[in-house]
């Protein structure tokens, strides 16, 4: 039996402004209000309003809190500052990736781990199988927060018409508590559409006032409500992972080019340290497929799971791939043979319904914002 899909608390909200909903990772989400195109745009140019109440975040408590979560974790969280953020992982015992978190340090012995919706009950679980021996709480608090997103070249100034927080001083990567237009919220500043931009995590009651003052103070600075199709697409130009696509289980960090967030070097034992170590050896000696950025000289867009074929053979497979508004050109991330890793390697193609369709490689990211 099917079960019907959560909601968030703008979900009246998003239906009168005639948001297309769409089921992700069992929440009912806006994948767009308009234009896709107009959407990703914004955010490029000005600036775009996200709900992501669908991530779910879970709270880890106690003296021996740091020391659990990088026993459970690949990063080493005792060295997080307060009031900073750290991206790392969480692994099988085999090194596979279970999903790719933020942690955030919100207080001496208090941090809020943000994981991917699809997987947060499975991180929930890992974590508290993986708390015993330590003396730490792990907490659910997915229905303790909604979480809003303002994503743009122009965010620093809507938000600054709304909070007196220190925004200057708000480090990329970094959290601290303030009022948002009359809400109290965690503002962080971790974002996933290679702009510049802020995360409000509050109470689901305060959702509906802080989105309609945000949509105000934006209005003067272009601000437009935004999807999830958007934001994908975004965070493909920017070459950031997505789970289920370029991170899953069958993969390790260093499999997935991402090895610099597993920290050997912190004290004590980790889950999947001994299967890590043999990986990063292996990548040393061996390396294995390599994430590169595939551009294509024609119109047809590659999608996940399409091979990347040179010389009449397989040499890898699409893991993301949609048309860029930026580059004006379809694009996809995929995994290659180290052989044809190189940027500017010929004769690579992906294999789209039976033809092959040239595409030049090039280094990731396909898009870096100006600072």
């Amino acid at each position: 039996m099917s079960t019907a899909p959560r909601l968030t608390a703008l979900d009246a909200l998003h239906r009168s402004l005639g948001a297309t909903m769409t089921d992700f990772a069992g929440w009912d989400m806006p994948l767009r209000y308009a234009s896709e195109r107009d959407e990703h745009n914004a955010v490029r140019t000005r600036a775009g309003l996200f709900d992501l109440s669908h991530m779910g975040e879970i709270t880890v408590t106690g003296p021996e809190a740091a020391a659990f979560l990088s026993y459970a974790l690949v990063g080493n969280i005792a060295t997080v500052g307060n009031g900073r953020a750290r991206y790392t992982m969480i692994v099988q015992e085999d090194g596979g990736i279970v999903d790719d978190l933020i942690v955030y340090r919100l207080g001496e012995s208090e941090y809020m781990v943000v994981a991917n919706a699809g997987n947060a009950q499975i991180v929930l679980d890992a974590l508290t199988e993986r708390v015993s021996g330590f003396d730490a709480e792990v907490r659910d608090d997915r229905d303790a927060y909604a979480l809003l997103a303002v994503q743009g070249p122009e965010s620093p100034a809507i938000m600054k018409a709304v909070t007196d927080a220190d925004l200057d001083g708000l480090k990329y990567y970094a959290g601290l508590p303030g009022t948002v237009a009359g809400v109290p919220a965690l503002i962080a500043r971790t974002g996933y559409t290679g702009e510049d931009g802020f995360e409000l995590f509050v109470a689901p009651e305060h959702a509906e006032q802080l989105w309609r003052a945000l949509t105000e103070a934006g209005a003067p600075h272009g601000l437009i409500p935004c999807g999830l199709s958007c934001r994908d697409t975004l965070r493909l130009e920017a070459g950031m992972p997505l789970y289920g696509h370029e991170l899953t289980t069958a993969l390790t960090p260093f499999d997935a080019g991402l090895g610099r967030v597993v920290k050997f070097e912190k004290e004590g034992d980790f889950v999947g340290r001994e299967a890590l170590t043999a990986a990063a050896e292996r990548a040393e000696s061996a390396p294995p497929r390599k994430l590169v950025g595939l551009i294509a000289e024609g119109r047809r867009v590659p999608r996940a799971g399409f091979p990347v074929v040179a010389d009449g053979k397989v040499i890898g497979e699409v893991t993301s791939g949609a048309p860029s508004p930026t580059l004006g050109k379809p694009i996809a991330m995929a995994y290659v043979d180290a052989a044809f890793a190189a940027p500017g390697t010929e004769g690579v193609g992906v294999d789209i319904r039976g033809t092959h369709e040239p595409y030049e490689v090039v280094a990731l990211p396909f898009y870096k914002r100006q600072k």
